[in-house]
C-alpha cells in the first residue's frame, strides 16, 4: 500500500469519525427526554468508533509515527528570542 493510498484511507477515517460524531451530537436529546436512537443502534456506533480508532492506530504504526509519549519542555532550554519591555511615551 502506498503513501498516497494510506493518506487516502486516513482522510476517509478521519471524515467518517467526524461525521458520525456530529450525527450522535445532532441526535442527542436535551433535558432528558427520551433517546431516538435505539440501544443497539448506540452500540453499533461505538463499535464504529472503535474500529476507526483501531485502523488510524494500524496506519500510524505502518508509517512509523510514534505514539509513545508527548514531548514535554523541561524549561531548561533558553528561549530563541529576547523579551523586551516597552514603555509609553509621556505625554508633554
Amino acid at each position: 500500500m502506498s503513501t498516497e493510498e494510506l493518506s487516502k484511507e486516513q482522510q476517509i477515517l478521519r471524515l467518517m469519525r467526524k461525521t458520525l460524531g456530529s450525527v450522535v451530537r445532532d441526535a442527542t436529546p436535551l433535558g432528558g427526554r427520551p433517546n431516538p436512537l435505539s440501544g443497539d443502534t448506540i452500540q453499533d456506533i461505538k463499535d464504529c468508533f472503535a474500529l476507526i480508532s483501531e485502523r488510524e492506530r494500524e496506519l500510524a504504526e505502518l508509517l512509523g509515527f510514534d505514539e509513545a509519549k508527548p514531548y514535554y519542555d523541561d524549561g531548561n532550554n533558553k528561549p530563541s528570542a529576547q523579551i523586551i519591555s516597552l514603555i509609553k511615551p509621556a505625554k508633554h
